[in-house]
Parts: structure tokens; sequence; C-alpha cells
């Protein structure tokens, strides 16, 4: 078995890296998902986005037919890059999550409305699942949607929102029979427009004082039945589809990759007063595991991309790259901390902060690691029940 890039998916790669160094201020470093604070970088990031689109890159995993090049791996390779250099402009909403769920379950007027404008980087969209009683539980959700003629009227909250405070349109899960059972059969799956009334956004502070989520609140909100994806009561099965491409999780692997990096680095450097930590075998031994478990996280990942190639759908192996990249994910931040001592704790723009590189941020978003997107031990029911046909356990 191969697992090395083709010499032209490789070229394409050097492509990317190329237009990150020439286009990203060797500065400018996003969030996890490339999420940025200000205003100034919110602009300068969706700048990118555009540039991502004239080079055909931004929906490059795409089927011909909706503008593509049915190139998923060369998908995979830009995120990489992408994120393992912190570099902003993908659109993890639209492009990478509500497509996909688009062109395996959206009707054909829906395709038409929304495809163009995702892939032109012309629309920013917002995930709506998570609510205060039910994230991983999602079924348990309360937010309700009633018919009431050519309409649904949504009441309800949600919470852990990414992108809310600058998102356009939004695809929503809400109880359409809250009596059905099992729970996930009474689910549609919405697209609601940001500028209906009715919708409020408040701002959630991340642990990292960061405001990368909010909590929307739904009153009364009136969504026309066009925007249903699927059947009504049948949005489960589209959620699943988009879920699969969100857990796959190269994005959130890159982006801890490049941290062992910086800590190798980091370990090489002496310190104040001569001592190099890189010679201590206990931190040299921390590195090389976290090192060889960042590998097989993307090998892992990469399967998930092969059979996404294949037009299949994973799902408990989507969960399988999950587990393992979220939590090595999480423990690239304890360990960082844990080496670079009380001064990895402070970020960059401390007094006494690392010029060259804080763990401060990494460590304190890594925490929510898994819990994000489904936790951990949700993650491993999946791949339980469903990878290896085992019973419910309760």
């Amino acid at each position: 078995m191969d697992f090395n890039f083709t010499p032209e998916q490789e070229k394409f790669r050097q492509e990317i890296r190329d237009f990150i160094k020439n286009e990203i201020p060797a500065e400018f470093e996003a969030g996890v998902g490339g999420h940025v604070e200000s205003e100034e970088d919110w602009k300068f990031a969706r700048s990118i986005t555009k540039k991502l689109y004239q080079k055909g890159w931004l929906n490059i995993a795409w089927p011909k037919e909706y503008g593509g090049k049915d190139e998923h791996m060369l998908s995979v390779i830009i995120n990489e890059e992408m994120n393992y250099r912190g570099a902003p402009g993908l659109d993890f909403g639209g492009i990478g999550m509500l497509a996909p769920a688009l062109m395996a379950h959206g009707n054909e007027e829906q395709k038409k409305e929304h495809l163009g404008r995702i892939a032109r980087g012309e629309v920013v969209w917002c995930q709506g699942w998570s609510e205060p009683g039910a994230g991983s539980d999602l079924p348990a959700m309360t937010t309700r949607a009633v018919e009431d003629g050519d309409y649904y009227v949504i009441n309800g909250q949600k919470v852990w929102t990414s992108l809310a405070h600058h998102a356009d349109w939004c695809f929503l899960l809400a109880k359409t029979d809250p009596n059905v059972e099992p729970k996930h059969r009474g689910i549609t799956f919405f697209l609601v427009d940001f500028k209906t009334p009715g919708i409020t956004v408040n701002p959630l502070i991340t642990m990292a004082n960061e405001h990368c989520f909010s909590e929307v609140f739904y009153d009364n909100v009136r969504v026309p039945k066009k925007n249903i994806v699927g059947k009504v009561n049948g949005g489960w099965k589209v959620a699943m589809t988009a879920a699969g491409f969100e857990r796959s999780g190269i994005y959130r692997i890159a982006r801890a990759l490049g941290n062992v990096d910086k800590l190798i680095a980091f370990a090489k450097k002496p310190l104040p007063g001569g001592h190099i930590i890189g010679k201590d075998p206990y931190v040299r031994q921390k590195l090389t595991s976290l090192y060889i478990e960042g590998q097989i996280a993307r090998i892992l990942a990469y399967r998930v991309a092969w059979l996404q190639t294949k037009g299949e759908q994973p799902e408990w192996e989507a969960s399988i790259s999950r587990v393992h990249g979220s939590e090595f994910q999480q423990r690239v931040g304890e360990i960082g901390a844990e080496i670079m001592g009380l001064y990895g704790m402070l970020f960059k723009e401390s007094k006494w902060g690392n010029e060259d590189y804080s763990i401060a941020r990494e460590s304190l978003l890594g925490i929510g690691a898994t819990i994000a997107a489904g936790t951990s031990e949700v993650q491993r029911n999946a791949i339980a029940m469903r990878g290896f046909g085992m019973p419910k356990s309760y």
C-alpha cells in the first residue's frame, strides 16, 4: 500500500504553499478552522476566499456538473496546507458541509439557488444544530418547526453556532414531529435566511477570549417549505451527510501538526541562560510520540477522503478520524503547555510571552476539541454500532 501523493499532487501542494507565502503576511495567523477576531481580519479572510475561488480551488472537490473539478484529494491538500499555516479564507460551513449535503439530497431549485453563490464565496453559512440541552444527544433537540400554510414557523435556541455573527444563511435542524420514536426521525433540515425577522444572535466568548461562537434565538421565524432539504422528518440523513465531511477533520489535524513542529523548533532553541530543553529525554520522548500520533491522524483522515473520492459517504470511518484527530489536538495543547512551562501559558501579546510561539491559545481551545461535532463518547458509540455491528448499550 502506497500512502504517498502523486508527483502531480505534490506539485499542487507546492503551488498552495507559494500562494500562502505570497498572499498571507508572515505574522498573520487565524484560529482553528480559519477563525479571525477583528472586522479588518474578517474582510481580509473574505478576500482570500475570493482569490481561492478565482483559482478554482475553493470548490475543487465538487463534481464537474456543479462547477468543480472532482478532485477531492486536491481539496484535502488545500485544507491541510492552509490550516497547517493558520491561513484564513476556507469556507468550512458552505463548501465543507452544506454543499455536499445539497448535492446529495437537495432538489434542483435549491442547488441552482445556493451552490453557485457558495462556490464564488458570496455567502457565509453557519450551522444551527446544537442546543443548551442537546449537543451530543442531538435528537433530544427542542427547537420546533410547526407547519403554517406554505411556511414552517420555527421557535427555539441554538448554541455554539460558529460564524453566526457573520452569517448570511444557516442550515438548521428543527423538530417537526416531537412524538415520533426514535427521536431522530422527527427532525427536518431547513435553509434559513438570516435576514428573516425573529432571529437574534448573541456572542459566546471562549475561555481563550475569542468570539468564534454565538447563541441564536429563533422567535416565530417563518421559513418557506421550499427551503426544506430532503423530506419532512428526514433531516437526520441530510445532517449525517454534512457531518461526515466535518468529522474527517484534516483541518484540525493539520493545525495540530503545525503546533507540533513549532514545539520542536522551540525545544531546539536555547532558552535564556543557554539551556536547550530538547536535550531532555522526557521532552524528546513526548515530542516524538506527538509526531507519530499526528502522522497516524493524517492517515485516518486520508482514508475518509479516499472513500469520498469513490462516491461513498463515510460514517463510522469519519468518527474514527474524528476521535483520534480531536484527542491528538487536545494532547498537543496539554503536552505543549507542559513543555513550555509557565511562560507557555502567556499569550504572544503578553509582556513576558514567547515572541515566536504561544501554546496558550491552543491549549485552551483544545479543551473543547473532544466535545465539538459530537463528543468522543458519542463517536465511539457510532464506531461500535455502525462499524462493528455491536448492539446499543442502553
